[in-house]
């Protein structure tokens, strides 16, 4: 092996020492999803409906209709994308922000209750080629 590959190999561990904690950070559930669903059925439900698809009472009166958490556009959100919607809300659409109505945690709360009606689907953003390999 060169002095060369050694090189690479040595800054290729030194990277993944230095990513690997932020991504073991990244990947820990948090929330409590008993809880997240009091405060879903209390505060989201009336938009997303009971399933989280989109079609609760209130829709009738919105021009633009919630999140379906089923379809593969939200189920391809990561975690911190769902939560910054949460958060902040969603420009152009219905979504409010929850950050003054909602704890930290109970955001959280919600966010995993939402994941055990739609889990996260990543492949869902891979791009699908015309020959339909992938």
């Amino acid at each position: 092996m060169s002095k060369r590959q050694h090189r690479g190999l040595g800054l290729l561990g030194f990277i993944l020492v230095m990513v690997w904690p932020i991504v073991a950070i990244g990947q820990e559930d948090l929330g409590n999803p008993q809880n997240g669903k009091v405060l879903f059925e209390k505060h989201c439900m009336h938009c997303h409906g009971v399933k989280g698809d989109g079609d609760g009472a209130d829709t009738q009166f919105l021009m633009v209709g919630p999140a379906n958490f089923h379809s593969l556009e939200s189920r391809s959100k990561t975690d911190w994308e769902l939560m910054n919607i949460i958060t902040f809300g969603a420009i152009f659409s219905p979504m409010h922000d929850w950050a003054d109505r909602l704890t930290e945690d109970e955001r959280w709360d919600v966010l995993r209750y939402i994941r055990l009606l739609a889990p996260f689907n990543p492949v869902a953003r891979l791009p699908i080629s015309p020959g339909g390999n992938g």
